[in-house]
């Protein structure tokens, strides 16, 4: 009997929020799914107790194969058969037992073509991070399409692969993930979607636990990728705006929430966002850059060998 989904999980140096994670995974009601776990070499026994009870299908890859689009689109050819796939990362941990059951009730409107949902801070988030968080996700959910992209802005394309799902036909009629991206293949097929008519659909009701505490260092060379995939893919931000417009509201509310609760954090704020922003600014101008160099810049050194 098909399943109604499956879930895919991407796998490289587990620590123990993948354990948390398949627990998790477990608990899901109301939902049938199958797991079908990429992982890059670094699989141990370890792992093979917890995955005991789950549907599940281990995949190796090499390292050097193992990136944000090209390996999502293996999955997506290798879960072909099902209507809907979900994508978790390995960190991301269900908040509870309802999580993929709402998501996956998203698409019973049928102009859905992607769905992701909230992703709320870890109990050890430091204030940036949570910050973000909430930002990012907020409490409503919301169905984004075209006709509504020009109030949205960039964020009518916003959608998260820590916690998303996609209609296989939709993603099927857009061509799949694209190979050879730095990240935002989420961001991406978003876009592709909404230009074809699909909606982008964020459900507040379908949580999962999910968050960094990026360094300076860590910040910078996030938002050097991000201005390198920007600079790649311009039909994004002429379609859909600016990242710079979204970027300055997120920073202003924070701002002001600091100066009104949290004064000592201003000198710590100013440098983070101006390790963003100079990584940002950098990742646009990749093109006058060494390769060598760009290694040391970005998190995904492996991208540039």
């Amino acid at each position: 009997m098909k399943k109604q989904c499956c879930v895919v999980i991407p796998v490289y140096k587990p620590d123990f929020k993948f354990n948390d994670c398949l627990q998790a995974l477990k608990r899901q009601k109301d939902v049938d799914f199958d797991l079908y776990i990429i992982e890059s070499g670094n699989w141990t026994t370890l792992y093979e107790k917890d995955i005991e009870g789950l549907s599940c299908k281990i995949n190796h890859i090499d390292i050097r194969d193992f990136n944000h689009g090209t390996t999502r689109q293996y999955a997506a050819q290798k879960c072909a058969e099902y209507p809907i796939i979900i994508f978790l990362t390995q960190d991301a941990i269900p908040a509870n037992e309802y999580a993929f059951r709402n998501l996956i009730r998203c698409f019973k409107d049928k102009s859905v073509g992607c769905a992701y949902g909230r992703q709320l801070p870890q109990k050890y988030a430091n204030f940036f991070s949570s910050r973000a968080r909430n930002y990012n996700y907020p409490a409503q959910s919301q169905k984004k399409t075209f006709a509504n992209a020009g109030r949205l802005g960039i964020k009518a394309v916003f959608l998260s692969d820590s916690f998303a799902a996609y209609r296989n036909e939709a993603l099927i009629s857009v061509g799949g993930f694209p190979k050879g991206i730095i990240l935002g293949e989420d961001m991406y097929v978003a876009a592709k979607m909404l230009l074809a008519g699909w909606a982008n659909f964020y459900c507040a009701e379908a949580v999962v636990i999910h968050s960094h505490n990026y360094s300076f260092l860590q910040e910078f060379k996030r938002y050097f990728d991000i201005g390198v995939f920007h600079i790649q893919q311009p039909w994004i931000l002429e379609n859909f705006g600016k990242a710079e417009k979204e970027g300055i509201h997120l920073v202003l509310a924070e701002f002001k929430y600091l100066f009104l609760h949290r004064p000592h954090l201003i000198p710590n704020a100013i440098l983070r966002h101006g390790m963003q922003y100079f990584g940002y600014w950098l990742g646009r101008h990749e093109q006058y850059i060494p390769n060598r160099i760009k290694c040391c810049l970005s998190m995904n050194p492996n991208y540039w060998s």
